[in-house]
């Protein structure tokens, strides 16, 4: 699949909350869910995808409250090892991701650390939305996929983030 960046919409904050009340509603109302990536940064273009992060109490959270969201929608996809992903397509297009952390998980995610740190440092915005226009062009190209091609600069970034928290460097690359 392509990926296509689009210039940012000031709707997608506005777009965020009848998602994050999705959630909540047909899963757990005592979720934590927050707006991240790039759709989440002011001024950033992005893949047209709203992605939130939801603080769930341990893995029996989320098995539980799963078939209400898989009722409207929702389903299981994604190469991610770390933590469950569920998606939603309309269309046959893929209109929100949601990251599910443990509540053990939550203050050292490192999509919710990059969001914090792309919020209150715009240089190394800047960088990543140079970086992600450069992986556009890359995987028409064929020169490598589009996540590989923001690899580096975001496992440089969120460096940069945990080691400012006072937190240890990790791999970012979490794929299958």
């Amino acid at each position: 699949m392509e990926a296509v960046l689009v210039p940012y919409d000031p709707a997608w904050p506005d777009m965020f909350e009848p998602v994050a009340a999705e959630l909540r509603a047909r899963g757990n109302p005592n979720w934590i869910v927050e707006h991240i990536g790039s759709t989440s940064i002011p001024g950033m273009s992005a893949k047209p995808t709203i992605d939130v992060a939801v603080r769930i109490a341990d893995e029996d959270d989320l098995d539980l409250h799963r078939p209400g969201l898989e009722a409207i929608g929702w389903r299981l996809g994604s190469g991610v090892r770390s933590h469950q992903v569920m998606i939603f397509e309309d269309g046959g297009v893929r209109t929100r991701i949601a990251h599910f952390f443990q509540a053990s998980e939550w203050d050292v995610a490192n999509q919710r650390i990059l969001r914090d740190w792309l919020l209150q440092n715009p240089e190394d915005a800047a960088l990543y939305e140079r970086t992600k226009h450069a992986a556009v062009y890359a995987s028409c190209t064929a020169e490598t996929s589009y996540n590989d091609g923001k690899t580096a600069v975001i496992q440089l970034l969120v460096g940069r983030a945990r080691s400012a928290r006072g937190l240890p460097s990790v791999s970012v690359y979490d794929k299958d």
